[in-house]
Parts: C-alpha cells; structure tokens; sequence
C-alpha cells in the first residue's frame, strides 16, 4: 500500500470513528465554528486546570466532509494533556503545514498521526476544512 493510500485510510478511519467525539460537561470555553464555503461546522469545548495551563480534556461535534471530522479528531489526539504553550506549538505547526501548499510534511513529534492531512494544503479548497477545529481550539483557548 503506498504512503498516500496509507494517509487516506488514516483519514477515513478517524471520520467514521472520531475520537474526542460528544461534547462533554463541563466545560471551561467552547467555540464554534463554521465553513461557508462548504457547510462543515464543529463545535469544540476545551477544559483547562486551575492554573489556566493545562488542556485537561477537550470534546468536539460536527458535521462536514471526511477531511474536517478526521481533523478534529486528530486534534483532540494530539493535545490532549498538554500545557498550552505545547498546544499552541501545535495549533501552529498545523497551520504552517496547512499553509504550504504541499511542501511541509508536518513535524510527526509534534502532530503525531495529524500529518496525514498535509495533502490536503495541496487543495485550496480542503484547507479551510483541515483547518476548522484547529480555528475552534485557538478560540475557545482565548475564551477559557
């Protein structure tokens, strides 16, 4: 199976059985979000500690494209348990990836499994749909 196919079954898998999905209580800041150009939505919630420092669990529903399902999915892998500093790191490298048009393959260590969506920054369309949780998160992360 080569390295593409391999990446659309990631994606595929995680928009059949999203993880993080079901916005739990309660909740410390939800944001969301919507693309016009094509429908998707989400709705993220994201917890902090008492500090303000760390992600204690996020949830997410949505609807949209297999691209934009996959995304928050392996969003709520990828910063699940982090100090926000790391997660800002992450929101980031995504969006450097995404914005690349195809030419950064994603830094794995810090995305982990997320870097299967940096074919969609070849698609100018798909972007906005990568690119909608990980808006939801930097929100409701100003909101919390």
């Amino acid at each position: 199976m080569s390295l593409r196919n391999l990446y659309q079954e990631v994606i595929m898998d995680h928009a059949r059985r999203p993880h993080g999905y079901g916005l739990t209580e309660p909740s410390g800041a939800e944001s969301h979000q919507i693309n016009p150009t094509c429908g998707d939505e989400v709705t993220l919630r994201v917890r902090v500690d008492a500090s303000g420092r760390r992600i204690e669990a996020v949830s997410w529903e949505g609807h949209g494209c297999a691209i934009s399902q996959a995304s928050a999915s392996l969003l709520s892998d990828v910063i699940h348990d982090l100090e926000r500093d790391a997660v800002n790191a992450r929101i980031d490298a995504f969006r450097t990836m995404m914005q690349s048009k195809g030419t950064v393959e994603g830094d794995e260590e810090l995305l982990g499994d997320a870097v299967v969506l940096a074919g969609a920054s070849r698609y100018v369309a798909r972007i906005k749909c990568a690119m909608l949780p990980w808006v939801a998160l930097e929100d409701a992360l100003t909101r919390a």
